[in-house]
């Protein structure tokens, strides 16, 4: 819990971290210990606890080492599948495994259900999230016939088959019927659901994982593992919250299916016009930046696919070294999932004091001289404040408030909404068709030529 506090804030969330990973370390020590202690575990059991161990280890090393930034979000769905699961195994087996499962009564059986329900419903929801982040499962909303009232029919079974256990804790047939339905849910919940949306859907997992661990606690009787389940659960509710209203979405229509057509190439306009940009070199921009009193950095998931956090944090030390006021706009859900931009810019050393959330910097736009986007889309869009369009009334970044824009990004690709972002056709928009790690390398080199 210190831990988790720490990490509340930049300059002392690695600390954090830190002291969590150690925390975990050290339950996993005390727990072979009690096992090794009482003699609760066969030489067999032993070997598939060390096996388990040590696999794990490996995997979270190389995952540490090995998976970049861009596949984060992904990372997290995993991990909230494996907890999800975990959780789910513990029901199951000790309803499998008790002496007389006839006389568990509903302390141990209706806790139990509730855990399957949840972690089965975690782990598939979760393994489908990060497929379609991935890339793996495609990140438009599949929808199938019959999918919404199957959508209505699968939660009423969950009902249906927990009561049953609750009634016969000893029936196989309601034991595995609820883990399949349970199973079947998660992906035929998250299938719907729209790339744009995901976000929203990791936190919602996430709260998902921290209430199967809190019914683990409930069905083993232990009040540390309650807490803890209770603790990741609130903070998931609370972030799943924060996500919707960023997006200005109930979360009941983004599980309904959501809008987010995915990743796309195309730069095709809805109207079928054609599209009337100004497009620009890095020497023409150059200047901009150069001799301007402040400048506003707008990252977005293009910063993070092309990993150009290190060329935008050189090129705002140079301006800042420079007399410009430099500062970077965040929006809550920039990126694939809560914080990821924030992450991806500590990993520059950009100083935190820069970083500023959307209602903190929008009052600031209409006095930079110059707004400079990497790679956001959707959430730099001024077509959200008009009716009639898939992401009507998200609040947005103000940067077509400006004086001036400039926009790096390879192409006219359409975000996660798949539609065309007016920004790119404002009169004040200067578009650098560019990888974002390219172009601000580029661009350094032209503002060093003028500050140099």
């Amino acid at each position: 819990m210190i831990g988790l506090h720490l990490m509340n804030h930049p300059r002392t969330a690695r600390r954090g971290n830190t002291l969590s990973a150690g925390a975990m370390a050290v339950a996993i020590a005390a727990t072979f210990w009690l096992v090794a202690d009482e003699g609760m575990i066969s030489r067999t059991g032993w070997l598939v606890l060390v096996t388990g161990g040590l696999v794990g280890a490996a995997l979270g090393l190389w995952a540490a080492r090995e998976v970049r930034m861009t596949a984060m979000p992904q990372l997290v769905s995993l991990f909230n599948a494996v907890g999800g699961g975990a959780a789910a195994l513990i029901a199951v087996n000790d309803l499998l495994q008790a002496d007389d499962a006839a006389l568990l009564g509903a302390r141990v059986s209706l806790p139990g259900g509730l855990d399957i329900v949840i972690g089965a419903v975690t782990f598939s929801g979760s393994l489908i999230a990060a497929g379609k982040l991935q890339g793996v499962v495609s990140g438009a909303p599949v929808v199938f016939p019959g999918a919404r009232p199957l959508n209505i029919l699968l939660p009423v079974s969950f009902v249906a088959g927990t009561v049953w256990l609750v009634l016969a804790p000893d029936s196989r047939a309601a034991l595995y019927g609820l883990v399949a339905v349970a199973l079947l849910f998660g992906v035929t919940m998250v299938l719907p659901i729209g790339g744009a949306d995901m976000p929203v859907v990791i936190a919602l997992l996430n709260a998902f994982t921290g209430s199967a661990v809190a019914m683990a606690g409930f069905v083993l009787d232990e009040t540390a593992l309650i807490i803890a389940g209770m603790l990741v659960s609130a903070a998931g509710g609370i972030l799943t919250k924060l996500m919707a209203d960023a997006m200005n979405r109930s979360l009941a229509n983004i599980v309904i299916g959501g809008f987010g057509t995915g990743d796309s190439a195309s730069a095709a306009t809805g109207s079928g016009a054609p599209v009337q940009v100004r497009s620009v070199s890095a020497d023409d921009v150059a200047i901009q930046p150069a001799y301007a009193s402040k400048v506003i950095f707008v990252p977005g998931y293009g910063l993070a696919a092309a990993q150009a956090q290190h060329e935008l944090g050189d090129l705002a030390k140079l301006l800042t070294d420079h007399g410009v006021d430099v500062s970077y706009a965040v929006h809550p859900v920039a990126g694939r999932m809560p914080g990821h931009m924030n992450v991806l810019l500590a990993e520059a050393n950009v100083p935190y004091t820069q970083l500023k959330e959307m209602d903190d910097v929008n009052p600031e736009f209409p006095q930079a001289d110059v707004a400079l986007v990497i790679g956001a889309n959707d959430v730099t869009d001024p077509i959200a404040r008009k009716p009639g369009n898939a992401i009507s009334g998200m609040p947005i970044l103000d940067v077509d408030k400006a004086r001036s824009i400039v926009v790096i990004k390879r192409s006219m690709g359409h975000g996660y909404a798949g539609i065309d972002n007016e920004l790119y056709t404002h009169p004040k928009t200067g578009m650098l068709f560019s990888d974002a790690k390219k172009g601000l390398g580029e661009l350094k080199a032209a503002v060093g030529e003028f500050v140099g």
